[in-house]
């Protein structure tokens, strides 16, 4: 079958030329010649996403049918689209499509082979195509030769939708139909769509349909074989203490957790690239080169170094390169079950312990709470810490409820021998303002401690409003902040913040509590029963 009799099939009766699986270095050639981007000094390409820069989470939607309607966990995450209408527009889409320049690019998802999923990634723009060759496993030319895909999304950002007529909230949207399997995209060019696309999808058919918890963490594995994983959302640290040195990476954003192992989902890394530079982030800096995909990113007046601390654009600059561009990434992108896994948040108001240890119950508690706080300056209006909670550390990802993650980790938990740990990156000795961040060496140390298994014969104490368990000592740590009320010089002011924040958790809580288990529910704050 020629490329154009493979694309009748899904619609697209003609194009103005068609490009398919063309190299890395054929895509940056086509994005220069449209005039779509430019080298720089690091010989990586920058092009800009155009009117988005980030994801539009009102703008997603799944299609509700048969499949989904008992399994979807619908409302502000999962905005429902009807079949009909999704028909319609995709019509729409294929046929605009048919007027466009068109660039095939056929990949994979998943590591470990038993999960592979076979995608088509059809787009109007090279560089998009190379951002789904770099984010993506790549194939070699036996298995492009008989490549058949299972999955088929579609991305045409100069389509505009009419919302009156295709029934979207405004000119862009992203579909997914799980029926059908293709995610439909269009009105925007920021590439995330793509990666997050394929992610909602696995969050989907690996729990639902395999019993496989999905996952959105980094993780790593030591000499010794074992396995780590880090959860975490933006400005906790996932990023920085993932990325050891001593220790390959598997992955950085997304993977799934079988029987045996840990595997990730992606062939590459979608790295923040905002105030980026070798000192803080070594291994992503020198991963920017050829053949990496920069977007959003501004120059040095009149040079071509990037300068990563302009945001005049976004703040979302970011950069999309293949895995092995990171040079400890371990191939295949595989690991064994996690040994430990660690929650990271940044506590702004001073209250939680700089390390703790999970029961079964807390850690899919936290699993579910997902939470970090934002600290007065990173947005306007925050004059002092605000809550932030995303379930199951991804929560605009999630297509089922949250409480089927939770289940699912507290249920390989129990079947395997497995350390959790909560790790607060933030603040001690009193909220933002009055205390200091704990120093980044320390917790690097604790986290020594941990995969060096420096902890097992530490005696642990209990904190009164969240119930954790803190060691009284770890090596290469002052003793004095392990118990975060001790590092207060007023510890009646510490267990009032303490009881706000523990009152936060409930409050968030309140909109999975109906659904969550026993061991869950008690997983909380212990605040709450007194």
């Amino acid at each position: 079958m020629n490329h154009l009799e493979s694309l009748k099939e899904v619609g697209i009766l003609s194009a103005k030329e068609i490009f398919w699986n063309l190299s890395e270095a054929q895509l940056i050639s086509q994005t220069l010649r449209k005039g779509q981007g430019i080298i720089t000094d690091s010989g990586a390409l920058a092009c800009d996403t155009g009117e988005f820069t980030g994801r539009s989470p009102k703008d997603k939607y799944v299609v509700l049918d048969d499949k989904t309607q008992d399994s979807v966990w619908w409302g502000d995450i999962n905005h429902s689209f009807l079949p009909e209408d999704f028909d319609r527009l995709y019509n729409r889409v294929v046929e605009h499509l048919s007027q466009s320049d068109l660039y095939v690019k056929d990949v994979y998802a998943c590591a470990k082979s038993e999960y592979r999923l076979n995608i088509r990634v059809v787009t109007e723009n090279p560089w998009q195509s190379l951002f789904a060759n770099n984010l993506f496993l790549r194939l070699n030319e036996k298995e492009l030769e008989s490549f058949k895909h299972e999955w088929l999304i579609l991305t045409a950002p100069s389509f505009k939708a009419v919302p009156e007529t295709d029934k979207t909230r405004q000119h862009n949207f992203t579909i997914i139909n799980f029926t059908k399997k293709i995610i439909l995209i269009g009105g925007s060019a920021y590439t995330g769509e793509i990666k997050k696309g394929i992610f909602t999808v696995l969050n989907y058919i690996l729990p639902h349909e395999k019993e496989i918890l999905s996952m959105h963490c980094s993780a790593n594995i030591g000499e010794n074989g074992d396995t780590s994983v880090f959860f975490g959302l933006s400005g906790t640290g996932k990023t920085t203490l993932s990325a050891d040195p001593s220790r390959k990476l598997i992955g950085d954003d997304e993977h799934g957790w079988d029987h045996e192992n840990v595997f990730n989902f992606e062939g590459g890394c979608y790295a923040k690239c905002v105030n980026l530079s070798q000192e803080k982030e070594p291994q992503i800096f020198s991963a920017i080169r050829q053949g990496t995909l920069l977007e959003n990113v501004r120059f040095f007046e009149g040079t071509d170094i990037v300068n990563y601390d302009d945001t005049s654009v976004t703040e979302n600059t970011r950069a999309a390169y293949p895995i092995d561009f990171i040079d400890n990434a371990i191939h295949p992108s595989v690991g064994g079950v996690p040994n430990n896994i660690f929650f990271l948040t940044c506590d702004a108001f001073g209250v939680l312990p700089p390390i703790s240890k999970l029961t079964t119950g807390q850690a899919m508690y936290h699993f579910i709470s997902g939470y970090t706080a934002k600290v007065a300056g990173t947005e306007a209006g925050i004059t002092e810490p605000q809550t932030t909670f995303s379930a199951c550390f991804g929560k605009p990802f999630l297509p089922l409820h949250p409480t089927k993650y939770a289940e699912l980790l507290g249920k390989k938990l129990n079947e395997n021998k497995v350390n959790v740990w909560l790790i607060n990156t933030g603040w001690s000795g009193g909220s933002y303002g009055v205390g200091e961040r704990i120093k980044l060496s320390y917790t690097r140390a604790m986290i020594t401690a941990v995969l060096e298994n420096k902890l097992e014969n530490v005696d642990f104490i209990s904190d009164d409003v969240f119930g954790l368990q803190m060691p009284v000592q770890c090596e290469g740590v002052p003793s004095e902040i392990l118990h975060p009320k001790n590092t207060w010089t007023d510890s009646s002011q510490y267990d009032q913040k303490a009881i706000h924040l523990a009152t936060q958790f409930m409050e968030n809580f309140k909109e999975f509590e109906s659904f969550a288990n026993n061991e869950i529910i008690e997983g909380g704050p212990v605040q709450k029963n007194k």
